[in-house]
């Protein structure tokens, strides 16, 4: 029922389901998601911060600051998550930038750092303004990057919070009602409609859901994630059975592997098998990084994934070994067919 959805896959960047992504809409207070990012990148979570005049009694919810009070950004930030501050989101404005056009400009420029290419905002707060909109597929994007930050993920994920004797509770009744949900940030005006962002995470498969003027948004949110964590699971790579590969002429026996592209999202019911190629043994030197062999997924024998195997480490030549007479055909050796290592490793 949302104006605008999608269901993104961070590690993968894969997108499941998606309507109307790219349409710039109003988004309400899930503007403060960015708000609480450039905070969270230019201050510190002790500083004191005593509340002004200008800073009290602003516009739509509130955390009810007043004059003359002071609190921690940490303080702040809770507040501006959990109550959805608009207030909070004033006070931290200027406290960190100096002024809230300051601010703004900070957050615009980290949109533009994030790729955010239909997002702009006029406040830190998501009151409604021509200037200020986002897309579902931006704030996708902007809480992917959000949750690599740790305190952001303690401030997304908390249920409730006290401040000054007062709890305040998270407004996303995901968190309590959707197994699996690990955070998210509500936002509503009359003219945005109902927004929501919310992450949901079940057997290390992590999910965002954006939905914006969608009356019926726990529902969708709940539905989405459900058809989601049903319908695909991740394939993790390397596997213990192909690790590393003997070197010949080193001073190490094998070098280990890595997986240049370690995740591959698969349906459940898919019929997939892995392949792996790789040589029977290399010679040193080997660099960390240098590309030694491939792992293909295939599936009704087409090639839906493919990655590099690389070296996950240096494997140097030893002085002390002794050349062995096929060792000195080295220069050679991409001339002869190594065959394949480990194929049909196993079934996915």
């Amino acid at each position: 029922s949302a104006a605008s959805m999608i269901l993104y896959e961070p590690r993968t960047g894969t997108v499941l389901r998606q309507r109307g992504a790219d349409e710039r809409r109003l988004i309400a207070s899930t503007t403060k998601i960015m708000t609480a990012l450039v905070v969270l990148e230019h201050s510190r979570m002790s500083r004191s911060v005593t509340i002004t005049d200008a800073q009290s009694g602003i516009e739509g919810s509130s955390m009810g600051l007043l004059p003359g009070d002071s609190y921690t950004i940490e303080e702040l930030l809770y507040g501006l998550m959990l109550a959805s501050g608009n207030d909070a989101a004033i006070a931290l404005a200027e406290h960190t930038a100096g002024s809230v056009e300051a601010f703004v400009e900070w957050m615009n420029e980290k949109a533009a750092a994030l790729g955010l290419a239909n997002t702009h905002f006029e406040n830190p707060h998501g009151l409604d303004g021509e200037q200020h909109y986002s897309s579902a597929r931006d704030l996708a994007l902007l809480t992917a990057a959000a949750m690599e930050n740790p305190d952001f993920c303690r401030l997304f994920a908390a249920r409730e919070y006290q401040i000054h004797g007062l709890t305040f509770r998270n407004h996303n009744k995901l968190l309590e009602g959707y197994d699996g949900c690990i955070g998210g940030k509500t936002g509503y005006t009359r003219a945005a409609g109902r927004t929501l962002v919310s992450v949901a995470e079940r057997d290390g498969l992590r999910l965002i859901c954006v939905t914006l003027s969608d009356p019926n948004d726990w529902a969708d949110h709940a539905a989405l994630y459900d058809e989601a964590f049903s319908g695909y699971r991740f394939l993790t790579f390397p596997d213990e059975q192909w690790r590393a590969v003997p070197v010949i002429s080193s001073t190490a026996s094998a070098v280990p592997l890595q997986c240049d592209a370690p995740f591959a999202l698969m349906r459940r019911d898919e019929e997939t098998a892995v392949h792996v190629s790789l040589p029977r043994f290399v010679f040193a030197p080997v660099r960390c990084g240098d590309r030694l062999g491939t792992v293909r997924i295939v599936r009704s024998g087409k090639v839906i994934w493919k990655s590099d195997l690389l070296a996950a480490a240096d494997a140097p030549v030893d002085p002390q070994q002794r050349l062995r007479p096929w060792e000195r055909f080295a220069p050679f050796k991409d001339r002869y067919p190594t065959g394949a290592f480990a194929e049909n490793l196993f079934s996915a």
